[in-house]
């Protein structure tokens, strides 16, 4: 179905399944990106990015399209997966680091161990981040999203998700450094 957010929001708050399936369909992709990067587990960020969709349906007859729905449905999902992570016990798992991409065979196989153990590395201290400086982190290093979005998404103040990117990118400097 053919449409901007804005209109097909409206229609959905209406009533029309169809258009909020269109936007389902149209956002989804991203929004399990965004929470499988802040959350570490693809089960989870199906549960949490579904959680936002059900929520997001209740309550669109209060979007107000002040910002795009896209931010809104950023700021739905950032929340319900900072919620999971602050529910989490603070050990996490190693087996919910994620997996690093399939090796290039060109590579030489001692290149390949070091690759896989830096992002195993790398999945460890982003998990010893706070909530909040890693969703910040995964919104501008990963969605390469602005600040000024990251603090309309995350209900903070730009320089506020500036602070916060900066602290998470020493924290992961400092773990990496340590690593090596």
């Amino acid at each position: 179905m053919p449409g901007d957010d804005g209109l097909l929001a409206v229609r959905a708050a209406e009533g029309d399944e169809d258009a909020f399936e269109a936007l389902v369909r149209r956002h989804a992709p991203g929004l399990l990106r965004l929470a499988a990067s802040m959350l570490g587990s693809p089960a989870e960020a199906e549960d949490a990015v579904q959680d936002a969709f059900v929520s997001a349906w209740r309550r669109l007859p209060e979007f107000r399209g002040q910002s795009a729905f896209a931010t809104w449905m950023h700021r739905i999902v950032v929340n319900r997966c900072l919620n999971m992570l602050r529910s989490r016990r603070p050990v996490t798992d190693l087996d919910s680091v994620p997996e690093p991409a399939a090796p290039d065979h060109s590579v030489s196989p001692v290149r390949a161990a070091e690759s896989h153990a830096a992002a195993v590395a790398l999945g460890r201290s982003l998990s010893e981040l706070s909530p909040e400086q890693r969703v910040c982190w995964v919104l501008r290093e990963l969605e390469g999203q602005s600040y000024e979005t990251i603090a309309e998404t995350v209900g903070i103040s730009a320089e506020a998700a500036r602070g916060r990117v900066f602290r998470a990118r020493r924290c992961l400097t400092e773990a990496m450094t340590a690593w090596r």
